[in-house]
């Protein structure tokens, strides 16, 4: 399904057509490197956030360099999740690089908004963020109360579902594939407006499929080139 509307955020993917039936045992192992990068990386987007925070803040304005900085990092994390973990739709393996990678199988992007809400700055990454926050932690576990419900997700059962579906078939299911897809599409939405790289609030919709509907065109900005 192809989402109705337009979204700032854009998540992006497609199965490679001949994955390998075994290698998914291992790419947690082979991402190492990226997750020791990714480290730092996210140590970073926490500092340039919060640079970001006062200068929305005092201007309205997310200064460019900053925001193009946090969509990199964020394009690199859904590319080694894809690769690794969350979907494992891939067997290429993931490029060191914050910039966009078109011929890679798993792609994100963020519209530059040209003004953003100095007030909404304040609430929306945790007052109004709490809901999804919750339906987040749902999708990826550790939620609730029960003993028995600590540590299941949504995204790491259906992971595991379709890769030992793959083991046994030689195929990746397509109907778990879109339904991952849209649950990331989901986590990538609510992750951008929470590091107030927008103020569309992220909707309760899952968007499946491997494509997602075209940025949203802001005011003098839009999309990167």
């Amino acid at each position: 399904m192809i989402p109705g509307t337009a979204s700032p955020v854009r998540v992006e993917a497609f199965v490679d057509p001949r994955l390998s039936r075994w290698m998914w045992l291992v790419k947690w192992f082979l991402a190492i490197p990226h997750y020791i990068v990714l480290f730092f990386l996210w140590i970073a987007f926490a500092f340039v956030t919060l640079f970001a925070f006062f200068a929305i803040l005092f201007t309205g304005r997310y200064p460019r360099s900053l925001f193009d900085f946090n969509v990199g990092v964020m394009r690199w994390n859904w590319r080694v999740s894809y690769y690794a973990h969350t979907v494992l739709g891939t067997d290429q393996y993931p490029p060191f690089t914050l910039a966009d990678v078109p011929s890679y199988p798993a792609r994100f992007d963020v519209a530059y908004p040209e003004r953003l809400s100095r007030g909404l700055v304040l609430v929306k990454w945790w007052l109004l963020a709490i809901p999804q926050y919750i339906v987040v932690g749902i999708f990826f576990g550790g939620w609730g109360e029960w003993e028995n419900w600590r540590g299941v997700g949504l995204i790491p059962f259906l992971s595991l579902v379709a890769v030992i579906i793959l083991m046994f078939t030689g195929r990746y299911p397509g109907h778990l594939f879109g339904f991952l897809l849209g649950l990331a599409r989901w986590v990538a939405r609510v992750g951008a407006y929470a590091a107030l790289m927008t103020d569309e609030y992220p909707p309760f919709r899952l968007d499946q499929g491997g494509q997602d509907s075209p940025l949203t065109k802001f005011p003098a900005s839009g999309s990167r080139p």
